[in-house]
Parts: structure tokens; sequence; C-alpha cells
């Protein structure tokens, strides 16, 4: 003990103690909540869309490919991490969407900031929507290109800021199904705008792929944009398919100059055989039972309808994220505990997550939710609304 009193060694971090109250008033605090594996909560937080996370077959392969190649892929991918699984994945993500290559990466964050970064730079601009995903937007911040955000799913504010550019290339970024409302991006018109102004298209279809398009091929080939030239499409393994990592897929000229440019594919380790074994099993599943994807819209759609009729403010589902309005953080933050201590798991959304600053609770379908299982979400998210 110093009899001095602290040193300045301990002072050194005593802001975090000032951010940590200012938070705390606010209504933002936030905690780690370890779940068990034989939890009887009802799931409506996570996002296993297909409800594949704890199919025998695929938590089967993931045990199987462990075993046979080891529990992690024991270095970068162009070291030694790249598998026969690897290369597998992306065939197969490539052939299932319709475009000439894929590569997979550690996860979904990761996939984003290689695609954003390797192809921008300093002397690209690159243009987004307002409401991008947090790993788009930090591949943004890195990329040392200049940015511009537009007005959320505007077309000819994208337009606009295309045809003002500075630069000769220019990307524009967007999701393509939104995290927070589940709202779609309008992929045709701004994939018509960026040629119209010679820019490319990146789109993360984290929240689409699995859920739309044929078979769930994604929004970006229900919109007829899969294997385009000029259109790249970063997804997760760890929503529809129910593992872990992401994945880039485009033009091959663009998958190549990723292996040899995109610093988060370089120098990361390469996703761990286990995982890519259970991407590729959920994947076979995916199109030997493609009616799973049609159950999560029409389960997404049928929870807002029913929270609507009970006079809550919930969204309007493009794919299988539903979200609902609160009153406030602290409002959304007691909701989802009341939620949960009545045996609904909800997500709950609040600043600086969301992009208009506006509280909710977020809900996310899965196909092997049963009709049960909803009247009982319905039950308790309406029961335990603030008053």
């Amino acid at each position: 003990m110093n009899p001095d009193g602290p040193s300045p060694a301990d002072q050194v971090f005593d802001w975090l103690d000032t951010h940590a109250e200012d938070r705390r008033r606010a209504g933002l605090s936030r905690q780690l909540r370890p779940r068990r594996p034989d939890s009887d909560l009802l799931d409506l937080a996570g996002n296993d869309y297909l409800g594949l996370a704890k199919d025998k077959r695929v938590s089967g392969a993931a045990a199987a490919a462990t075993l046979r190649w080891g529990a992690g892929s024991t270095g970068s991918r162009l070291v030694t991490g790249s598998t026969e699984l690897h290369s597998e994945l992306e065939y197969e993500l490539a052939r299932f969407c319709g475009t000439q290559s894929a590569l997979v990466f550690s996860s979904g964050f990761a996939a984003n900031l290689g695609a954003v970064t390797a192809l921008s730079g300093k002397n690209c601009s690159i243009v987004t929507d307002a409401y991008i995903h947090a790993s788009l937007i930090d591949g943004c911040r890195l990329s040392r290109a200049e940015v511009a955000v537009t007005a959320h799913a505007d077309p000819a504010a994208a337009g606009r800021a295309l045809a003002t550019r500075r630069t000769e290339r220019a990307v524009f970024v967007t999701d393509t199904v939104f995290s927070v409302d589940g709202d779609l991006a309008p992929l045709g018109e701004l994939a018509a705008v960026c040629r119209a102004n010679g820019a490319a298209l990146i789109a993360d279809d984290a929240h689409g792929f699995g859920v739309l398009g044929d078979g769930g091929r994604g929004a970006v080939h229900a919109a007829g944009l899969a294997g385009a030239p000029d259109v790249v499409t970063t997804l997760t393994l760890s929503k529809s398919l129910g593992s872990q990592g992401g994945a880039v897929l485009g033009p091959r000229r663009v998958i190549r100059h990723l292996v040899e440019n995109a610093r988060s594919f370089i120098f990361d380790t390469g996703l761990a055989p286990g995982s890519a074994a259970a991407a590729l099993t959920a994947l076979t599943v995916l199109k030997e039972e493609p009616e799973r994807a049609g159950r999560v819209l029409e389960i997404a759609r049928t929870l807002a309808e029913r929270l609507r009729a009970a006079g809550l403010a919930a969204s309007e589902p493009d794919a299988a994220v539903v979200s609902v309005r609160a009153p406030s953080p602290d409002a959304a933050l007691a909701w989802s505990q009341d939620c949960r201590a009545a045996g609904v798991w909800v997500g709950c959304f609040r600043p600086p997550s969301v992009p208009d600053s506006v509280s909710r609770l977020r809900l996310t379908a899965r196909a092997d939710l049963t009709e049960g299982e909803i009247d009982r979400a319905v039950e308790v998210i309406t029961r335990c609304a603030p008053r």
C-alpha cells in the first residue's frame, strides 16, 4: 500500500470510471450474460435463423472435423490454415449463390473489413447508407478513402454522392437487410445508380442469406445481381448456417485480389475446421430443405402482425428481424429483463448500437419455432411491455 496515496500509474484509467458512470446514468450499461447449454429460455435474441446451430447433422459434422483436423486451423490461410474443407465450402457457397468465386474468413466482421479496405483505398471514394453495420463502418474508417454517408435506403442520394465524388474509383456500401429494423435495401435501384456512375457495389447479405431469394440464396440473388461483374457480396456463416465465420463472394479477380491484399484475411488465423465443416453441412441441409427459408419469413411476419395487433410499434420485417420500439433506453432494458424473467429471451438494442437513437426490443424468427412458442412469445412480450 502506498502511504502517499495513489501513484500516477493507478490513475491512468480513472477516466474509464467516469465513462462507465455516464453510461449507467444514460441507461446504456451492458453486461455479459453467459447462457447454459440446457437453458429453457425461448430464444428470440440469437441469429440462428434456420434452427441449425444444434441440428445433430451440423454439430456432428463439426465434431467429426475437429477430431480429424484438430481444434484450430493452426495458422493463417496463406500458411497452414487452409484445409480441404475451406476450399469445398468456398466452392459450394459460390455455386449456391451464383457467383464466380468465394473466400472464407474467420468471421463476418473480418470479411467486411477485408472487402471494404481491399477494394477501396486512398484513391477511391466510398459512399454508404447511413445505417450500415459497425463492421462496414470500421472498414470505411480503415480504408483511407474519402467517405460520404447518405440517407437511409435512398438511391437518389447515393447517386448524387457518387456523381460529385473527386476520385476516379468509387464503391457504394450497404447492408442488404438492415440489422436493427429488418428492412430491405433497394438493391436493384442502388445497382443501377452505381452503374450509372462507374461504381462498384458491396452488399452485406448477413441477414438476407438463408432467408431471402430462391431457396435462401440471399437478397443479392433475389435482386438478380448474383454473378454481376460489379457486385461483391459479403455474408456470415454464424446466422442462417448456425456456425462461425464469414465469406466474400464475387468475381474471380476480386477474390484473387482479396487473397493478396485483404489484411483481415492475410494476417488472421483461418476459420477452425470444425466451423467450416458445420457451415458446409448446414448449407447442404438448406439445399435439401429449402422450405426452411420461407418458414423464417412467415414466422417473422406473424410475430410482427400479432404484436402490432396488440398495440405495439413493431416493424414490418423483410427478413427474419422484427424490432419493437421502446420509449427509452431504460424502458427497453427493463422490458427485455422482464421478458427474460418470464422465459423469453429477446434482444435489447440501445444507442449507440442503433443509428437513429431509438431503443428497441429486437426479435429474430427461427424456422423451428412452433405455433405454441409463437403464442408464448407474443403473450410475454405484450404482457411485459412498458405502460
